[in-house]
């Protein structure tokens, strides 16, 4: 894997793991993620996954010491133990919470039943946390077909939405505007109670489990 990188601040170097956004690319942009974190580098200060590059953001007194540090990473061709949980989340479809589900059937050419069961169905990788706290970008879908974002973007989606765009997924950890297609909503909390860090991370997996408005209903929503 071609690996570049580039200065993006005084202190902070962005490294770009190629255009494409899928498994393999995005496994090595975790384990990458995984192995500075857990090696606590004195002078790295943050680093920021994303689905194809991380953020690096150091000491400004030890810029060439990244720098070797970057060239070693792009040298390490095993992967670095992701150490990743998997994850049971309800979701319920019901075309209430499924506000987009038309434009879901149109783009993908299948009903919402044929699009259920193929959501319901697929493990789903965490790509990444971001654009606001504890939001998980979620992927791929096993489709071919394109679905953008709606032209409108809404100004409040409930919290617990469940989004797709193409091929990713998101959930929304909190009332907010957004342009993803809705597809359900989850009661699932993405935050620790006690921590009040995100309980997914990346690497991790996720397996919806489709459930009725009458359960949906009784968890609490």
């Amino acid at each position: 894997m071609f690996i570049t990188y580039q200065q993006t601040s005084e202190q902070s170097y962005l490294l770009n793991y190629g255009e494409d956004i899928n498994i393999i690319t995005n496994q090595k942009v975790i384990s990458h993620f995984k192995y500075l974190m857990k090696n606590k580098f004195k002078y790295i200060f943050n680093v920021v996954p994303s689905l194809n590059k991380l953020l690096i953001v150091f000491d400004i007194n030890f810029r060439e010491d990244v720098k070797i540090l970057i060239q070693n990473l792009k040298l390490i061709e095993e992967d670095y133990d992701i150490n990743s949980n998997q994850h049971l989340i309800s979701i319920c479809y019901d075309e209430e919470y499924a506000l987009d589900y038309k434009k879901v059937e149109n783009a993908f050419n299948i009903s919402f039943d044929e699009f259920i069961n193929l959501h319901s169905s697929a493990i789903l990788n965490v790509f990444m946390i971001g654009f606001m706290p504890g939001l998980p970008f979620l992927g791929l879908l096993d489709i071919n077909q394109s679905l953008p974002r709606i032209e409108n973007p809404r100004i409040s989606i409930p919290a617990g939405s469940v989004g797709i765009v193409d091929k990713l997924s998101v959930i929304y950890p909190n009332q907010s505007s957004g342009g993803w297609n809705l597809i359900g909503r989850t009661t699932f909390n993405l935050f620790n109670k006690n921590s009040n860090m995100p309980i997914l991370s990346p690497g991790d997996t996720v397996k919806f489990q489709n459930i009725s408005k009458k359960e949906f209903i009784k968890n609490g929503k």
